[in-house]
């Protein structure tokens, strides 16, 4: 799979419930559809993108760098200079990890919404949420 110009890539890290997780890029995702594609990046040249399923999905994540730094340890508060847009809220998954963040889209019953971490400097510039692999979710 190639990117045509003009299509919006973006890196995304996807985190499957059953703890996998595979790292690419993808220019196909929409919150509304069952499935879309990731070009994983460590593959060999022609390797076939992977069909990511939204029902196997804890978070998509949508990172600056594919690499990350597994070291920082992401803020879970807010700067009080800098006054969040949206709704603070807080996710905790099944698995146990636990997001804080703003939203503009989350309702109860959709399968899934964006957060934008609280953190400014974590790797993640937001995040797809898929409703079935929380534990809770409450705005804060």
């Amino acid at each position: 799979m190639h990117f045509r110009k003009g299509i919006a890539v973006n890196k995304v890290v996807a985190r499957f419930a059953d703890g996998r997780m595979v790292k690419g890029m993808t220019a196909d995702f929409f919150p509304n559809k069952d499935l879309f594609h990731v070009v994983v990046t460590t593959s060999p040249a022609g390797t076939q993108p992977v069909e990511i399923r939204m029902q196997d999905l804890k978070a998509l994540f949508f990172v600056k760098d594919l690499d990350g730094n597994p070291d920082y340890r992401e803020r879970k508060g807010f700067d009080p200079a800098r006054p969040p847009v949206g709704r603070v809220i807080k996710v905790v998954f099944k698995d146990g990890e636990i997001l804080v963040g703003t939203t503009t889209g989350y309702q109860p019953g959709r399968p899934g919404f964006f957060l934008i971490p609280a953190d400014p400097s974590s790797n993640n510039e937001r995040c797809y949420v898929v409703s079935a692999a929380t534990e809770e979710i409450g705005f804060l």
